[in-house]
C-alpha cells in the first residue's frame, strides 16, 4: 500500500512566499528555501512552489531559485508557474527540480502534456487543475483562477492523463485558504476514477481534514501552505495523527 504524502505548497512572488484566501488578498509568509527547509526537516514527503509573479524575466529568476532550493531541501520538490515548453522543463529540471507543475499553457495547449511526457516521463508531470463548484459542477478556472472555462475539471483531468500526466494537483477555489476542508467530492470522483496519484489541495484547517480527504476521497496526497506556514498545524503532529488513525505515513 503506498503511503499517504503530506505536502507543503509555497507560492512565490518577487522571491517571497505568500498566501491568500480564495486566490485574492495576498500576504507575506517568509522565505521560501528557509521554510522549504524546515519542513524537509519536519518529515514534509514532499515539496510545491509556485511561481506566481507573471514576468518575462521569470524563467532566468524561478531557475536560480530552483539551484538554491535543491541545495537546501533533500526531499522531492516539484515546480510550477508559466511553465510553457519543452526548453522551459529542461532548465528547471537541469537545476534541480523533481517534477513540474503546468496548468493554464497545458489548458490552452494539451499537445503540451505529450510532448512533457514523451521528452522527460509522465513521473515528471504534474497537471494543475484550479477548480471552481458553480452550476451544479467543478469548472476548469485559468490564470490563476481569473478566467472561467467551460470545461469540467473531470473531463480536463481525464484527458491530460490520457496525453500522459503523471499526477493531479487539484485546488477548489471555494474551498481554498477557507479552512473548512478539502473538496471530498471533486477530490474523490477524480482519485476513483483516474489511475495516477491526486494531490488534494485548498481548504486544510484541522488534522481531521487530512484524515477525511485520505480517507473518504482517496487522495493520495494532501497539499497545504497557510497552515503550514502560520504554525497552526506541524507536520510531525500531523503524521502521528494519521499515522495513530491508521494511515499508513511516512515517518
Amino acid at each position: 500500500m503506498l503511503t499517504k504524502r503530506i505536502i507543503p505548497c509555497l507560492d512565490i512572488k518577487d522571491g517571497r512566499t505568500v498566501k491568500g484566501v480564495n486566490f485574492e488578498n495576498i500576504r507575506d509568509a517568509g522565505d521560501p528555501i528557509e521554510l522549504g527547509a524546515l519542513y524537509a526537516e519536519q518529515g514534509a514527503d514532499e515539496l510545491v512552489f509556485l511561481d506566481i509573479t507573471a514576468t518575462n524575466e521569470r524563467r532566468k529568476t524561478l531557475s536560480e531559485l530552483v539551484t538554491r532550493i535543491a541545495k537546501h531541501v533533500n526531499i522531492p520538490f516539484t515546480v510550477g508557474g508559466g511553465i510553457s515548453s519543452v526548453e522551459d522543463v529542461n532548465v528547471l529540471l537541469q537545476s534541480g527540480a523533481d517534477k513540474i507543475s503546468v496548468n493554464t499553457s497545458a489548458f490552452k495547449r494539451p499537445e503540451l502534456v505529450d510532448e512533457l511526457a514523451r521528452e522527460f516521463g509522465s513521473q515528471c508531470v504534474v497537471l494543475a487543475i484550479d477548480t471552481r463548484f458553480e452550476d451544479g459542477d467543478w469548472y476548469v478556472y485559468l490564470n490563476g483562477g481569473r478566467v472561467k472555462t467551460e470545461i469540467k475539471a473531470y473531463d480536463w483531468a481525464k484527458e491530460a492523463v490520457a496525453r500522459g500526466a503523471g499526477e493531479i494537483l487539484l485546488t477548489s477555489m471555494n474551498n481554498d485558504g477557507t479552512k473548512q476542508g478539502f473538496a471530498l467530492d471533486i477530490t474523490g470522483k477524480l482519485s476513483q476514477n483516474l489511475n495516477v496519484p491526486v494531490i488534494a489541495s485548498g481548504g486544510a484547517g484541522t488534522m481531521d481534514h487530512f484524515m477525511d480527504v485520505f480517507e473518504n476521497a482517496q487522495a493520495d496526497a494532501a497539499l497545504a501552505a497557510s497552515i503550514f506556514h502560520y504554525k497552526e498545524i506541524e507536520i510531525p503532529a500531523l503524521k502521528t495523527y494519521l499515522y495513530q488513525r491508521g494511515l499508513n505515513i511516512r515517518f
